[in-house]
């Protein structure tokens, strides 16, 4: 492939990071992906796809150095679940500090209108690295996903095999969602056309639908009756990050312009909520 590149991929055993590393390959780029285990299925899977693997630890720069030394580009992420919000903001900024020290460009996904004081400790972590990349200098491009129509694979699947989609979110309040290879798509393209992306922070999104709608194209998708459940924020309060979460969507909520999305970046071909719906395969999904 003739305008083909190297990229250091971040959690490329992960959701998102393994979205990307996935689609760079597909479309003839070359994956270095950073792993703190070469041996993990995960790893091993992107090697027999062509990948090469870099061992190394987002709180290790030197080995962040080694394995950012010989690409054109790096995809970056952080992720609260193991150093809570602190360690988050440590990661990216170790990140970016190795891209400035590089010279390579770096696309950093943060989360959907992080820069807007949200208050909410996931948002404000991603927030701080972006405000790093600012005063460093990076060549970088801030990619900011609302929140992930994969989400509902996980906690939401128990309840959907008894007919019901739960939230934590009144029935008429729309939330914008987006598809995890909608993500994984933009960021390619950020990645393979720096000089459009370059300095900019894009909030991104695929759909924005309220609760009852959301049931109701599950209805569809999976084959019988969803009903729309909403559950009572204190059944959040045992984590107080993701509390506060649904407590500004339901006060301010995402903000992301979707036409525009549509009209500027229609390489990325944006799913709508139902044409990821239809896309899953339910029956293995809810073991029917």
């Amino acid at each position: 492939m003739a305008n083909s590149i190297r990229v250091l991929v971040a959690g490329a055993t992960g959701k998102q990071g393994g979205e990307v590393a996935r689609l760079l390959l597909e479309r003839g780029h070359h994956v270095v992906a950073l792993t703190r285990n070469p041996t993990s299925p995960a790893a091993q899977r992107l090697a027999e796809r062509g990948a090469s693997l870099a061992t190394g630890d987002l709180d290790d720069r030197r080995s962040l150095e080694r394995a950012a030394d010989d690409v054109d580009a790096i995809f970056a992420m952080s992720a609260p679940f193991e150093g809570g919000p602190e360690g988050e903001t440590r990661q990216g900024v170790n990140l970016a500090d190795v891209a400035k020290a590089r010279s390579k460009y770096l696309v950093y996904t943060s989360v959907g209108n992080a820069d807007r004081q949200t208050g909410i400790p996931h948002f404000e972590s991603k927030h701080q690295v972006e405000l790093h990349l600012a005063k460093i200098g990076a060549e970088a491009a801030i990619i900011a996903p609302v929140y992930f129509m994969e989400n509902l694979l996980g906690l939401g699947r128990a309840a959907l095999r008894q007919g019901v989609y739960a939230m934590t979110l009144p029935p008429s309040r729309k939330l914008a969602q987006i598809a995890v290879r909608d993500i994984a798509s933009f960021a390619v393209l950020a990645l393979t056309e720096k000089t459009r992306f370059v300095g900019k922070r894009v909030n991104i999104g695929s759909d924005e639908l309220t609760g009852v709608e959301t049931a109701e194209i599950l209805s569809r998708a999976i084959g019988r009756p969803i009903q729309y459940r909403q559950t009572p924020l204190s059944e959040m309060r045992r984590n107080e990050d993701a509390a506060r979460m649904y407590e500004w969507f339901e006060r301010v909520g995402y903000t992301v312009d979707l036409p525009a999305l549509r009209r500027d970046y229609p390489e990325v071909g944006w799913h709508t909520f139902e044409a990821w719906a239809r896309e899953q395969d339910w029956a293995t999904i809810l073991g029917t």
